[in-house]
């Protein structure tokens, strides 16, 4: 009993003082089989930000996009899909647009780091399908966004 409690307080000890972005989850307790989407989830950041009307990769992004290109270099049999999203502002046509610069610009990167462009495809999401609901600067900052997932 003693040891549930320890780790319970460890464990949210551990939450609390992580200093994530507020959309990357820890996954406290879980396990997942090296390789798989899950351990892909669980321990690298799936995203990364972009400015208001920008597909341009910032250095904060940069580093986000070495850990994933580690991941996929270390998983080599993987492939994986980055999507591109944007904020509500705009024509739907515009965002589509942008949306697809976002997602190539992130697998560009990607690729530059060491990633077979074969593994990666790219789709964009444009202001249909937003990350976070809602019209704050807060919420338009969050779906400014490229996200990883493996397929």
């Amino acid at each position: 009993m003693r040891s549930k409690v320890f780790n319970a307080i460890l464990a949210a000890v551990a939450v609390i003082g992580c200093e994530c972005a507020p959309d990357q989850s820890v996954n406290v307790g879980e396990s997942h089989a090296p390789g798989t989407p899950g351990d892909f989830k669980a321990n690298v950041p799936d995203r990364v930000y972009f400015a208001f009307n920008s597909s341009s990769i910032t250095d904060l992004s940069r580093n986000t996009l070495d850990k994933q290109a580690g991941w996929l270099k270390t998983y080599s049999a993987t492939k994986a899909v980055v999507a591109g999203h944007c904020d509500a502002r705009g024509t739907r046509a515009y965002n589509q647009a942008l949306g697809e610069r976002r997602a190539h610009s992130a697998k560009k990167t990607l690729v530059h780091m060491g990633v077979d462009h074969h593994r990666l495809r790219t789709i964009s999401y444009g202001k249909d399908n937003p990350l976070v609901a809602g019209d704050t600067e807060e919420v338009y900052a969050q779906n400014r966004a490229a996200v990883t997932t493996i397929d």
